[in-house]
């Protein structure tokens, strides 16, 4: 990453206080993920670290966690950059085992869209920039309607 990184709130309302991956309950144990914009590309940063409530292998962070933190990312990229949209296929190869207290950085980028379907790419590097995890998916842009009826869905959930 860069110093030119910006702290960002990739979604419309900030972050939910119920959100699995990035809310407060999950920052004690499980998960904490800080988003960040490059200014001068449509990238999505995140600084990770997976908790002892993450845990799969013994001493290592569950396969489920980490892909969740890249779904969340692979979403929050399209929603940075203007696509409100859900997942459709997420598909996460792991290259090393990732052990639990890890710190990590994660990149998700907007590959191609044809349009309602955006296809994104993703990956969680440790702080030397050995690969632990890469990620594709494939996001549905929502239509007016579908988005209409999550903001309203929001709104209540905030109020």
């Amino acid at each position: 990453m860069s110093s030119a990184l910006v702290p960002v709130s990739p979604f419309p309302s900030g972050p939910s206080s119920r959100s699995f991956v990035s809310g407060p309950a999950a920052a004690a144990e499980r998960t904490r993920v800080e988003y960040f914009r490059d200014p001068a590309n449509d990238h999505l940063h995140a600084n990770v670290w997976f908790g002892p409530h993450t845990e799969g292998p013994p001493d290592s962070v569950h396969g489920g966690a980490i892909a969740a933190v890249l779904d969340e990312a692979m979403g929050a990229v399209c929603w940075m950059n203007g696509h409100p949209v859900v997942a459709a296929r997420i598909t996460i190869n792991y290259v090393h085992l990732t052990p639990l207290g890890f710190s990590g950085k994660v990149e998700s980028w907007i590959d191609q869209i044809e349009g309602r379907k955006i296809f994104i790419k993703s990956h969680l590097k440790d702080e030397h920039g050995k690969l632990h995890a890469h990620g594709e998916s494939l996001f549905i842009e929502l239509l007016p309607e579908m988005k209409a009826r999550l903001d309203t869905a929001r709104q209540r959930r905030d109020s």
